[in-house]
């Protein structure tokens, strides 16, 4: 059943992931594009080329610990203020990076300064997505957790989506204009989007799950201890189902970026516009495949999406390598579109179901960015290292597939969680058996 006002807040909520996301993104597009040639210009093109992506990976290092603080404090004091805080944050390490001197004005300080805002913006990261997924789907009807989850994923895209066109349309200017101020205006025009994002979340009211947790007194003093307590199979689990999309996802839509204009030899604007066009139907699929699992459940559609991204592991290769801007895009398309799309939007109700009100924020904060940390950050380096020494993107393709599978072997282990209802206590924990804490049925 359609609900207005519910419908109204999973928007609202979407716009403020969408400038967390443009943030995010930003700096993974201007990372293959120009930060090399600003803050590593005395480096080989392969050390240059590994060092910008080690910057982008590291934020996936500090992202767990942002996931652990902002959803200790999201399960015990409300996901709004928590939302607020991590784009206020997210804000201002953008906008610090486009007021940063490069290399030839401070030299080493130059990297050093950007490696500490990637980690500020890591940071706030941490605490986004599993905010913004939790107040979704608290907020959703029962038979429409699938959709109303979906919808801040479209931020996600959009984010991409915005982020990439800025950067497009920047990199128009004359390419010393380009080098010199045009990169930096994108990163500062985030403070205005960073000031309607956080006007939004500051008029959104807390989730009525959270309320009722709150006023039963089922308010853990100590989310972390409880998730580890209670869901330490499921937590593992869900660190490891989103290998596929946490590898292939970052390869196909930043590395790739990198190795278009270095390796294939394409203009910047050739895989700018192929991305614009694969996050802009993006933002569409999100919603679709939130409804498909409505229908069909969580766990087909995930695992579908999973084992699309690996399947397209090779072709997507093939295509980039013919130089066509045509085919690129439809590599992006079928990478990013339908594989990103199938995945990201569906294991927004698929995973914050798996964990009751009381730890939600905290499991499924911990569980992606722990994830993120494990594939998402040594995916890109490895990628760069692997074709500067091989000069092919065999290895790198046989790196998805691997993801793929261990995502699919995860997915198998999962409960289906469509039909049931949203756990609101702990007494919905895993069995002792598992877990080992949950209570005899007498006592609760």
């Amino acid at each position: 059943m359609y609900d207005k006002q519910k419908a109204k807040t999973a928007g609202k909520v979407a716009i403020g992931t969408a400038t967390e996301w443009y943030d995010y993104f930003l700096y993974g597009t201007a990372s293959a594009l120009v930060f090399e040639k600003l803050f590593f210009p005395n480096f080989s093109q392969m050390a240059g080329s590994m060092a910008v992506f080690a910057v982008f990976g590291v934020t996936l290092i500090v992202r767990p610990l942002g996931a652990a603080i902002f959803g200790h404090f999201g399960d015990r004091l409300g996901r709004k203020s928590m939302l607020a805080v991590s784009i206020l944050v997210m804000g201002i390490g953008t906008f610090l990076i486009g007021l940063l001197p490069t290399w030839r004005s401070i030299g080493v300080a130059a990297p050093i300064t950007l490696v500490f805002l990637r980690l500020l913006q890591g940071f706030a990261v941490g605490g986004e997505y599993g905010g913004a997924t939790t107040m979704a789907v608290e907020y959703a009807p029962e038979n429409r957790r699938g959709l109303y989850a979906a919808i801040p994923q479209m931020g996600n895209p959009l984010g991409m989506l915005l982020g990439t066109t800025s950067l497009y349309l920047f990199a128009q200017l004359p390419q010393a204009q380009f080098l010199a101020w045009g990169w930096r205006l994108p990163f500062l025009l985030s403070a205005v989007m960073v000031a309607i994002g956080l006007y939004i979340r500051l008029n959104i009211a807390e989730t009525p799950a959270f309320k009722r947790a709150h006023s039963a007194q089922h308010v853990s003093r100590a989310p972390l201890v409880t998730l580890w307590r209670n869901y330490r199979r499921t937590l593992l689990l869900v660190i490891l189902a989103p290998a596929a999309l946490n590898v292939g996802f970052y390869i196909y839509s930043t590395w790739s970026l990198s190795y278009l204009t270095h390796d294939v030899g394409v203009p910047i604007r050739v895989p700018l516009v192929a991305v614009m066009a694969a996050a802009a139907l993006n933002v569409f699929a999100q919603p679709l495949f939130g409804l498909l699992s409505d229908r069909y459940g969580r766990k087909p559609v995930y695992a579908a999406g999973a084992l699309w991204l690996g399947a397209v592991a090779y072709p997507f290769f093939w295509l980039l390598q013919t130089g066509s801007p045509a085919l690129i895009t439809l590599a992006m398309i079928l990478a990013i579109t339908i594989g990103h799309g199938a995945t990201y939007s569906v294991q927004a109700s698929f995973f914050s179901e798996a964990f009751d009100t009381t730890v939600r924020y905290s499991g499924l904060s911990v569980a992606y960015h722990l994830s993120a940390a494990l594939f998402s950050g040594p995916a890109t380096f490895l990628a760069a290292a692997l074709v500067a020494w091989t000069h092919s993107t065999v290895a790198i393709s046989a790196s998805i597939v691997v993801s793929a599978l261990v995502s699919l072997i995860a997915i198998a282990g999962l409960k289906e969680t469509r039909h049931q209802p949203l756990p609101d206590s702990p007494e919905h924990a895993e069995p002792a058996a598992v877990a080992g804490t949950a209570e005899p049925e007498a006592q609760r």
